[in-house]
Formats: C-alpha cells, sequence, structure tokens
C-alpha cells in the first residue's frame, strides 16, 4: 500500500495555536427558551431581580409575633405575660390586625409579619393559657424574621451572564418570577464516522469489521458539552459520498467532527475531501501519543477536525483540541478539568519526541493517599477510557516515568470517586461472576489487571483491598500462601486448570507443536501466573511469537481463534467457550491474597462471604468449570 508522510508533525500548542488562530471563537448569539428548558444552558447576558425576596417581612419559624421589648427580663421563672390578638397568621395571608404593646398574634413559618411586630418568638418558649401567652426566654428585635430584600432586592444583578446554569441557578430565576431566559445558542456539531472496516452497532458482525463506538462517544462527549450533536452517519472510504456529507455538516453546523481515515494510507480519504475546503487543513499531525494523525482544518472560519479513528486516540484528541474550541463558542470561558497529584504505581515507557497522555486508575494507599496505575490498552481500547480515572501527559523528551514518580493527574470526571472495593492482581472469568455479584448488591468495584505479583506488590503496599493470585512454587509445589508473607492472609479461592488452547482442527499434541519451528505461540504479561507456567514450560525454548504479550486469557484465545497464533496457554472455560480444543496441562490454586489491614472492611467481609463453603456463589462457580 502507498504511504504518504505527514507534512509537518507539530508539538500540540503550536498546533493549537495555529487551528485557533483561523477559526472564529466568538460565543455563539442568544436564543430565549422557557425557563422549564433552561437547566445546563448559558446565560447570555445577565438577570436582574424585579422584586425583593422575600417581598415581605416573613417568620422563619412557627411562634409568636410580638415586640421584643414586651420579652425583656423574661425567663423560665418569670415569663413575660401578653394578650393573645384574635387573628391567626397562617401563610399567604395579609395580616389585619396591629400588633400593639402588650399583645402577640400567632404566625405560622413564612407567613407575613403584621404592622407593629419586629420579632417572632418561636413556639417552644411559650405557653398558652386560654388567651394569655407566657413567654419564658427574652428576644431581640430581628430575631426569627426575614425582611423584605434582605435575600435579594428589586434591580439588584442575579446572575451574570456566562453563569451556567445548574438546578440551583434555575431555582434563584424561578424565585424572581423569570419563566424564560436569554442564553447562548448550543453548538450543532455533525458527528461523521468513516471507514470502509466501520459498520453501526446492530448490524452482523465478520472478521475484519469493527463496530462504530466514536460516533456514539463524540456525540455524548459533546451533550456533555452542551453542543447539539447532529449525527450523520457511518460512510465508507468513498470520495462522493464524503465530500457530499461534509458539506452538509459544513451548511448545517456550527462545527464538523469525523472520525477515521486520517492517516496517510492509500485507502484514507478524509483528510483529501477535507483539504478542498478553504482554508482547508491547517494541521494535519501533531506530536502526540495517541493521536499523531489529528487532521485540524477549516471551512471559512468553522472548525472541521478529523480525529483518529482509534478510540482512545478519537477520545483524547477530541477532549484536547475540539472541546476546548466548542466551549468558547457556547460561552463556556476557563472551564478546565480538575486534576490530582499521584505517585505512579508502574513503571511506564514513552516514546521519545511526543507527549503521551498515559491513562491511570486511581486507589488509595495504606495511608489514603492517591495512587496512579496506568491502565495501558493502547488507542484502539474502549473499555480502558471508560475504566480510567484520569491520565498523566509524559512530555515529548522523557523515555521512562520511573515507579513512585508523583505526577499531575488530570480527572476525566469533576472529583475522585475511589471504588468500595479495589481489586489488583491477576484475571479470571471467575471474578467477573463475583464482582457482578458484588456489584447487584450495591458495592462500586475496580478491577485491574496487573498479573499475580502485582497484585501482591499493590497488597503489600495497602493499595488494594483484594489481590488475586495464581503463584506457583517450584520448590515446595505449593500454591500462593509460600509467597504471602508478613501483613497478608490468604483467602481460599477455587481451582483452575490451565493448558493449552489450539484451533479444533489442529491435532497436534503439545509435543509437536513445541517442536514445530512454524507454529507460532501467544504467550501472557510478565508477572503473571500463567507465564510463569509458559517459561516452566518451553525451558530455555523462545518459539515464534513468545514476544506477543497479551493480559488476559479472552486475549489468548482470541488469537488462537483468529488465526493469528497456534497455540497459547489459557484457562478451560475460555477456551472451550472459544470453541478451541484444550490440552490440560496443570491444575492451579486461584487465590486471593488480602491485606491484614484491611481484612476486616465491611467490603471486604461481603467478598469472603460470597465465597463461603457450600455458599450459592461456589455453585455457580462450578456450572463454569471452577471447582473448591
Amino acid at each position: 500500500m502507498k504511504q504518504e508522510q505527514f507534512l509537518q508533525v507539530l508539538d500540540r500548542d503550536e498546533a493549537e495555536r495555529r487551528w485557533q488562530s483561523v477559526l472564529d471563537l466568538h460565543t455563539l448569539e442568544a436564543e430565549l427558551v422557557p425557563l422549564a428548558e433552561a437547566l445546563g444552558r448559558v446565560l447570555s447576558e445577565g438577570v436582574r431581580s424585579a422584586v425583593d425576596v422575600p417581598s415581605f417581612d416573613r417568620s422563619n419559624m412557627d411562634g409568636f409575633a410580638v415586640r421584643a421589648q414586651d420579652t425583656y427580663g423574661a425567663a423560665e421563672e418569670t415569663p413575660a405575660v401578653l394578650r393573645l390578638n384574635e387573628e391567626s397568621l397562617p401563610t399567604g395571608v395579609q395580616p389585619r390586625q396591629t400588633v400593639e404593646l402588650g399583645t402577640a398574634t400567632v404566625i405560622a413559618t413564612g407567613a407575613m409579619l403584621p404592622r407593629g411586630a419586629d420579632a417572632v418568638v418561636p413556639v417552644e418558649m411559650t405557653d398558652v393559657f386560654g388567651q394569655e401567652l407566657r413567654v419564658h426566654g427574652a428576644c431581640v428585635p430581628g430575631d426569627a424574621i426575614s425582611h423584605a430584600g434582605t435575600d435579594m432586592s428589586s434591580g439588584e444583578t442575579v446572575l451574570f451572564a456566562g453563569t451556567w446554569l445548574s438546578s440551583r441557578e434555575t431555582g434563584v430565576l424561578a424565585a424572581i418570577g423569570v419563566d424564560e431566559v436569554q442564553v447562548v445558542r448550543r453548538p450543532r456539531v455533525a458527528v461523521i464516522s468513516t471507514g470502509d472496516e466501520v459498520i453501526p452497532p446492530g448490524q452482523a458482525m465478520r472478521p475484519g469489521l469493527v463496530y462504530d463506538s466514536n460516533g456514539r462517544i463524540i456525540s455524548d462527549a459533546l451533550r456533555e458539552l452542551g453542543c447539539d450533536p447532529v449525527f450523520l452517519g457511518v460512510f465508507r472510504d468513498q470520495t462522493d459520498a464524503l465530500r457530499e456529507v461534509l458539506r452538509r455538516g459544513v451548511e448545517d453546523c456550527d462545527a464538523v467532527v469525523l472520525s477515521g481515515g486520517t492517516s496517510k494510507g492509500e485507502g484514507d480519504l478524509c483528510y483529501r475531501v477535507v483539504s478542498e475546503l478553504d482554508p482547508g487543513i491547517v494541521v494535519h499531525g501533531v506530536a502526540l501519543k495517541p493521536g499523531k494523525p489529528i487532521c485540524l482544518a477549516a471551512a471559512g472560519a468553522k472548525p472541521v477536525a478529523i480525529l483518529p479513528g482509534f478510540p482512545t486516540s478519537a477520545v483524547f484528541t477530541f477532549h484536547e483540541f475540539v472541546a476546548p474550541v466548542l466551549r468558547r463558542l457556547a460561552g463556556l470561558h476557563g472551564v478546565a478539568r480538575e486534576s490530582v497529584r499521584a505517585p505512579l504505581a508502574l513503571r511506564a515507557r514513552s516514546q521519545k519526541g511526543r507527549l503521551e497522555y498515559l491513562l491511570v486508575g486511581l486507589v488509595r494507599g495504606a495511608e489514603g493517599e492517591l495512587v496512579a496505575y496506568p491502565m495501558g490498552k493502547g488507542s484502539g481500547s474502549v473499555t480502558a477510557f471508560s475504566r480510567a480515572d484520569g491520565f498523566v501527559r509524559i512530555e515529548r523528551n522523557t523515555e521512562m516515568v520511573e515507579e513512585g514518580s508523583e505526577l499531575e493527574v488530570t480527572l476525566l470526571a469533576r472529583s475522585v470517586v475511589v471504588a468500595d472495593l479495589v481489586i489488583i492482581g491477576s484475571h479470571c472469568t471467575g471474578l467477573d461472576l463475583i464482582c457482578s455479584e458484588l456489584v447487584a448488591a450495591g458495592i462500586s468495584v475496580k478491577v485491574m489487571a496487573v498479573g499475580s505479583r502485582g497484585g501482591l506488590d499493590a497488597a503489600r503496599r495497602g493499595e488494594c483491598d483484594i489481590a488475586p493470585i495464581h503463584l506457583l512454587d517450584a520448590a515446595t509445589g505449593a500454591y500462593n500462601r509460600p509467597f504471602l508473607g508478613e501483613g497478608l492472609e490468604l483467602v481460599p479461592g477455587y481451582l483452575r486448570v490451565q493448558g493449552v488452547a489450539t484451533r479444533a482442527d489442529d491435532e497436534r499434541d503439545l509435543d509437536e507443536l513445541l517442536a514445530d519451528p512454524s507454529a507460532r505461540m501467544v504467550n501472557r504479561n510478565r508477572g503473571s501466573g500463567t507465564r510463569i507456567l509458559i517459561d516452566r514450560l518451553l525451558g530455555e525454548r523462545r518459539p515464534d511469537g513468545y514476544g506477543y504479550e497479551p493480559r488476559s486469557h479472552h486475549a489468548v484465545a482470541a488469537a488462537v481463534a483468529q488465526g493469528r497464533a497456534d497455540w497459547g496457554m489459557t484457562i478451560e472455560p475460555v477456551a472451550r467457550g472459544a470453541g478451541l480444543r484444550f490440552l490440560s496441562d496443570q491444575q492451579e490454586h486461584y487465590d486471593f491474597a488480602v491485606p491484614t489491614a484491611r481484612a476486616q472492611r465491611e467490603e471486604v467481609k461481603a467478598f469472603r462471604a460470597l465465597l463461603s463453603p457450600g455458599s450459592e456463589m461456589r455453585r455457580r462457580l462450578a456450572e463454569i468449570g471452577f471447582h473448591s
């Protein structure tokens, strides 16, 4: 395939400067909307109150409207004695009778204060005997009263232009009688997904195709920004069709966001079609990872962006380049993500020469401090972004970030919400079943698959509640317990069978596979218990495919099923579920290490209860091949 080179790869800040310099970034015009539709909108002009709030002097509690001087000197033993007026004041009624010296009027919370009264005595400080009121404590003028205009006064600006309207602000508007407001028109943004391999969700899947997740991700990200997405569909790499849908997007919307077709391969057409606009492409290629192929362009002064096709790349570049532009159009100036500082739990490599964005999950350490775990599934991962708490920036001249390095973590949500139960270690489909039950019981769970050894390290540092492990001690033949050490205790899990999986039509036995140099294997990640079994099985042999190290049993099964590898080691339920032939090799113990300091947490107790002998969970695990 013919491959062109990017004309000029820019650094991030220069790319942003060049793009924004050709755009019209003025806030969009105003529109009048009913208050009932104003939530989440941005005020285009300030709002002044036309009324006093409250509009009358009102009582703040149930009691008696009095003249304060009548209560001076009152005490429990020597109460002040007043005569009750005939009038009783509920809310919404205008008083008719004046409170004279020596008198009091019954009044409800929120009711209008009668003439002459300057205080309200709460009912619990009084006794009533017929028409006689006894007050057992003194009050001063203004007690339990809100005076007219003390909350808001007529002519006061209560909300300024540029205010984003939450329920608090719409409540203020309702309180001053506003039923419609001038707000900034929402930017209409065309969303276009492209690629011969991309199909809409709901269509039948076949090898080589992928479902369009970018269209959904970008459309909903636009809604979160206060924009109106206009999804125009999924389009194949056909010049005429792309040219026509781009024309529609430019004519009908304030901005256009495409995904896919931004690289320089022969079949990548988006950037060619966008280059026909005026002024067209301003930036094509930014020194980012992920996101290098991003293309930033303009039609007149309207923003047009082509995001990379891989989901994580698309999301990062959207938030880095497109979201700030749309916030300005929407009147959301100065909005920035929250950030926290946290040390990195594991060493991370970076490609020198490119600013890298690394997704991380946040957990609490032994002293309650935040610790960042790299998610690391690559730019094509959809789940990594959904499960991450934030990301760190690794500057372009850095090749390695050491474990323990303190970094700025930009949060993906408005605040850090750490899960009730943090599980770090080896992954298993049985663990998925257990976690699903916990979530159904209202316990939030975060699972990070870093391998058995990585899980033990996290447990020793107090960074997780549970570390799933399956480590064989070669010296004793025992599983897991020899690796615990001080401060950790073992929760017995279940037995599972590891073995070699091949396609169903492959009849070679294990010795034949190992002896065949053309038989490609799929490995497992270093630090996992499965990797230890693989290395023990292979000895000094390093067959073709040894360097391919996915992090889960499902990824191993997929590589074999799709023909990218001929064999790999996985667990029996996963192999059977993928329709593979399974050659049993090792029965192993999949157990759970728990820091003693966290063993009495209610969430850990709930986890242990699910695995108690004879439990329903034990029965369900046995049904899918995991036995006690």
